[in-house]
């Protein structure tokens, strides 16, 4: 019973909990203000009325998801100070400056410039409104990249951007600038951001296709489709290109969890060091019964060399031990392989879907789309989301046992007057009540999607659309 009341243990999945839930709305709002935003420039410039039914339409999706997206931000914000206070302190005088960019120039952005898109349909000339929607989809961009730069520094604190005050305890910043150009940012924060557009591909290949197999809409949804299905494979290819980048960056300063990601337990070069499509191995973990491999490409995509170097869990737990003292300084295994092959299973699959879609939709197809392959297209959204989610797990995860690596160690972060029943309390009333907040959640986008978009609009009767859908939905 003591084990399930161990601070470090609850106080981890409270925050793996608000993380990922919190994790579900950012990139979603992120791909769907660029989408709302190109959808309307393309009313501005055309004139035509689908693509002003498309912006109201998903703009009432892309408000529900960012309203819900703040409120599970803020209660994001509140676990630094009740569960690891030693860790804010920490690192507290580094990640200041960060999140106060974030909150000032992006954040303020967001909120200003969202609420003169939802209130200035009629108040606003057509084309400054059009760019309050894209200063607004900026704002949401800007933002991920001062959070990305604040957890590029627990991955990786670049030693050009702080000072350790001995006398206080804590990492104190040097330089802003080495902050915002930790080489882990700078491969991060492109592959994220194609990962949210793909997620909100995901989600514009879903609704039409649930529409077009019910033969409804099909003037506003066919375009959509093709929308969505050429989002997908753009930002499908540009985020496996700027993930090959990032994973030269990991193997270079996080050698662990290039490592962990192939459960490769001795270092291995060439034609040995294989990429593991499928392994089946000991309960323990460190010995393979099975496994289908590639040859070369672990080695290829750590080095970008057919006969580089990759190190081995062992050969780095023996460095860290030598480094850092006594202790296992690898993570759990099997969710870091896991989650690696999810992320790019998963992101393969619905790229192969929309290629797919693109096929069997063309204006020449001798037949047209079955009812099965609609309900495959359906699945879009749920895989590019779970994708996104999985990466991130994977992400986080493949850095323990590190709160800051080298730094600081997850166990040495968690706040010292906490107690277990305390926080377990705290994790059951956070679980409800987001359990509450993700049934309003689905049934508020279920809604606006099964009703659709509205019929074509007469001219000028626009304005005032899209604040009477706020207040419905």
């Amino acid at each position: 019973m003591n084990e399930w009341l161990d601070p470090l243990l609850l106080s981890r999945w409270q925050f793996g909990l608000t993380t990922v839930y919190h994790f579900l709305f950012v990139p979603l709002t992120i791909g769907m203000a660029l989408t709302v935003a190109i959808f309307q420039t393309a009313w501005v410039r055309t004139d035509k009325a689908k693509y002003l039914q498309l912006t109201h339409f998903f703009g009432k999706i892309f408000l529900i998801n960012f309203a819900m997206g703040v409120v599970t931000g803020i209660v994001q914000e509140f676990q630094f100070g009740m569960n690891w206070s030693d860790y804010s302190r920490f690192v507290g005088d580094v990640f200041g400056a960060p999140l106060a960019f974030e909150g000032i120039t992006a954040f303020f952005l967001e909120a200003t410039f969202i609420g003169l898109w939802i209130f200035g349909w009629d108040k606003l000339p057509k084309k400054i409104h059009l760019a309050t929607i894209w200063l607004t989809a900026i704002g949401t961009i800007t933002s991920a990249y001062f959070i990305l730069a604040a957890n590029a520094f627990m991955q990786n604190p670049i030693a050009d951007a702080y000072v350790m005050n001995e006398e206080k305890g804590r990492a104190e910043l040097t330089s802003i600038g080495a902050l915002l150009t930790n080489p882990i940012v700078l491969a991060s924060f492109p592959h994220t951001i194609f990962a949210c557009f793909m997620v909100s591909a995901g989600l514009i290949i879903s609704v039409a296709a649930w529409h077009l197999a019910r033969n409804q809409h099909f003037d506003t949804m066919r375009p959509a489709l093709k929308f969505g299905m050429w989002m997908m494979i753009i930002a499908g290819v540009l985020t496996t290109l700027s993930g090959d980048q990032l994973s030269l960056i990991m193997t270079e300063v996080q050698p662990m969890k290039m490592a962990s990601a192939e459960a490769m337990y001795v270092t291995a070069t060439g034609a040995n060091a294989s990429f593991s499509i499928f392994t089946l191995g000991t309960p323990d973990g460190v010995s393979e019964l099975f496994s289908v491999r590639i040859p070369y490409l672990l080695s290829f995509l750590s080095t970008h060399t057919f006969d580089g170097t990759v190190e081995g869990i062992n050969n780095l737990q023996a460095q860290y031990v030598e480094a850092y003292g006594p202790g296992d300084y690898s993570p759990t295994i099997w969710i870091t392989y896991w989650a690696f092959r999810w992320m790019i299973g998963l992101g393969l699959a619905h790229m192969l879907i929309a290629i797919a879609g693109l096929f069997f939709t063309r204006k020449s197809a001798a037949k047209p789309a079955r009812p099965w392959m609609w309900k495959i297209a359906i699945w879009s959204f749920p895989m590019s989301l779970l994708a996104m989610s999985v990466g991130w797990t994977f992400t986080e995860m493949g850095r323990q046992p590190w709160l800051v690596f080298g730094l600081m160690r997850t166990a040495d972060g968690v706040s010292p007057g906490v107690t277990g029943i305390e926080i377990l309390i705290s994790l059951i009333v956070f679980t409800l009540l987001y359990g509450i907040l993700a049934v309003v959640e689905f049934k508020l986008i279920l809604k606006a999607v099964q009703k659709g978009p509205d019929d074509a609009p007469v001219q000028g009767a626009e304005s005032g659309e899209l604040q009477q859908a706020v207040t419905v939905y």
